[in-house]
């Protein structure tokens, strides 16, 4: 009887032990929020929202980058204006090119509130990822003022030019030792701006003095920025870039350490 109270007692505690993890794994999965405030185009023809979208399934939206977070574990979902109830209740937040007025009539520009909510959110804990673009498709004028508090400005420039299919005139390869660049030996960047540091933001990738991509932390939160919507579904893979890119492989990296940066669940 003693060996069977035994035997019982523990298939309760691994069962609760089990019953618990995966209780707790639940609750603590990470919610990755994509903005389509401040990039809010619509289609000419359709009139529905594309651009950096996770619901864009043409190369010019994200949706296989959303699936490299739900692989990884995450639930991506879409932010309208980022109110600090909204910001509570994702990990991850990312800003893609925000709207010029050539880009949309009535752009929502990132606006002292805008900035408030989003330090805020950061300092506390929060995951925020930039990526502009490149002289005259991004506003840069509100975004930096975002960006200043993180010791980061994008430059409104062309670098990477790249003409027609000469994909190594965007081809880049002088990163820093950096788990965002694992594994990887060149990727491809299109037309992008550079960013001035300051404070402790520091470069992952500096070509000719000119800096591509960065992170910094703030508070308890961390900030990646780079001047390109860069993933996107057109050079994501190979639909059309040659074989020696990685962009998917730094994609796959980036993800996984955006969601790394998370805190864990109290």
């Amino acid at each position: 009887m003693k060996h069977l109270r035994h035997s019982f007692n523990r298939f309760l505690l691994i069962f609760f032990f089990l019953t618990g993890f995966f209780f707790q794994s639940s609750f603590a999965q990470p919610v990755v929020g994509l903005d389509n405030w401040f990039n809010r185009e619509t289609n000419a023809k359709t009139g529905q929202p594309f651009h950096y979208l996770w619901t864009d399934t043409e190369w010019s939206g994200y949706s296989r980058w959303g699936e490299i977070f739900t692989s990884m574990g995450a639930r991506t979902t879409t932010i309208e204006k980022p109110l600090a109830s909204v910001l509570k209740n994702i990990d991850v937040y990312i800003i893609v090119d925000p709207d010029t007025t050539t880009e949309s009539k009535t752009p929502n520009y990132i606006m002292p509130d805008d900035v408030k909510a989003i330090k805020k959110w950061v300092k506390r804990g929060g995951v925020l990822a930039v990526l502009a673009n490149d002289a005259p498709n991004c506003e840069f004028t509100h975004l930096n003022r975002l960006m200043k508090n993180f010791g980061m400005q994008f430059n409104h420039v062309v670098l990477h030019p790249v003409t027609g299919t000469e994909f190594e005139m965007g081809a880049s390869t002088a990163f820093e030792d950096h788990p965002v660049f694992k594994g990887v030996s060149k990727i491809y960047i299109k037309e992008v701006s550079d960013i001035n540091l300051s404070r402790n933001a520091r470069s992952l990738l500096t070509e000719n003095g000119k800096v591509l991509i960065a992170e910094t932390a703030y508070g308890k939160g961390y900030v990646f920025a780079i001047g390109d919507p860069w993933i996107y579904n057109e050079y994501i893979d190979h639909d059309r870039l040659p074989s020696g890119f990685e962009n998917r492989k730094a994609a796959e990296n980036l993800t996984g350490f955006l969601l790394g940066k998370v805190p864990p669940t109290p």
